[in-house]
């Protein structure tokens, strides 16, 4: 299917590895020129050079830490004006939400609510008066499906979603959307150290829980990158302008629900 996006400029945070790469990689084979961002400049150019090759579009990489005010000017300053905007972070470690401090919950909530927020300011007005916009925030199943010791992510998420629910009708009739994707378990670096600590805790190998965790899953499975990928790179497409304001959840079936 052609997306009808070849030639847009799209913004993906934290893109130099994981889901957010695999967003990039399928937004450029959508012909999109892509900004891709991380922290790691030596990875972020490696990943920028990968995606170049495979699919012949321009990749800027821009190495910043986004939960700055010069962060996201270097972000912005390489793309102004993005049709497509991405937003995606790495979530707090697990922890015990008694043993949380003040600060840690204030960092949590600034990388995974309000940073997102913030670059949303940024690039919805021109959105808007262009009459095409795509942002796409990366979540977590846990908006749906709290996990203990992940409280501090789901809630600032969670927050994020109900903030821009709101948001996401004040533009719609711009042919602006602001959609949510709520990964499961994915094969993604994240993931292998989640079972490489759980394998340390059981005292069992890294296989072995890895295989437990995929037989709590409907599908068998873990999701791949490319999946996920795929169903950003449709919710950015032409022919997504009539979804807005939802929560696209990729889990493989492990919320049990209806709704």
């Amino acid at each position: 299917m052609d997306l009808g996006i070849a030639g847009r400029k799209a913004i993906i945070c934290a893109s130099s590895r994981g889901l957010g790469k695999a967003c990039a990689r399928a937004l450029a084979e959508a012909g999109c020129e892509v900004v891709i961002n991380g922290r790691d400049q030596a990875r972020l150019e490696a990943t920028a050079k990968e995606i170049a090759a495979a699919t012949g579009v321009k990749v800027t990489p821009v190495a910043a830490d986004l939960s700055t005010p010069q962060g996201q000017q270097a972000l912005l300053a390489a793309c102004a004006d993005p049709d497509i905007l991405v937003n995606n972070n790495g979530g707090p470690p697990p922890r015990d939400f008694r043993e949380l401090t003040r600060q840690q919950m204030i960092d949590g909530v600034v990388a995974n609510m309000i940073v997102a927020i913030e670059l949303i300011q940024k690039v919805i007005g021109p959105m808007s008066e262009r009459k095409f916009g795509r942002i796409v925030n990366i979540t977590s199943g846990s908006v749906k499906m709290p996990l203990a010791g992940l409280d501090l992510s789901s809630g600032a998420r969670a927050g994020l979603t109900a903030f821009l629910a709101g948001v996401a009708r004040t533009v719609a009739d711009k042919n602006v959307t602001i959609n949510n994707i709520l990964p499961g378990a994915f094969d993604t670096d994240r993931l292998n150290g989640v079972l490489t600590n759980a394998a340390k805790q059981k005292n069992i190998t890294k296989e072995e829980a890895a295989a437990q965790r995929a037989a709590t899953i409907p599908a068998r499975r873990f999701g791949q990158p490319d999946e996920f990928g795929s169903a950003c790179a449709f919710l950015c497409s032409a022919h997504a302008g009539y979804i807005t304001g939802q929560n696209l959840l990729i889990d493989g079936g492990t919320f049990s629900g209806a709704f």
